[in-house]
């Protein structure tokens, strides 16, 4: 078990010093235009890529939508887009998400 732990520690560190290296290394340069866009669209197409893999579940063979899950993200966006703060809009999907599964 400690093995496992030591693991883990070794593995997050040589994670840690790698991005302090890559960070340090990037630092003052100045970033192409078409490396500017990619590193602006990396977040967004990992959290949709994120958000569809917990929508879509694997049923028996087959691709299922999770409908709380589903519900609890549109209700999310819509918060989004009303009050444009992120932590309330979260909250209020993963209520209603626990409520929609409650219910189903």
């Amino acid at each position: 078990m400690i093995s496992h732990w030591i693991l883990v520690g070794l593995l997050s560190l040589s994670t840690y010093i790698s991005r302090i290296i890559g960070v340090e290394i990037m630092a003052g340069q100045e970033l192409k235009p078409t490396l500017k866009a990619y590193f602006n669209y990396v977040p967004v197409a990992i959290i949709s890529a994120l958000i569809v893999k917990q929508i879509l579940v694997p049923t028996d063979g087959q691709l299922t939508i999770s409908l709380p899950i589903f519900i609890g993200c549109l209700f999310t966006t819509i918060a989004i887009k009303i009050t444009k703060r992120f932590l309330p809009s979260v909250i209020i999907g993963i209520i209603i998400g626990l409520l929609v599964r409650s219910f189903l």
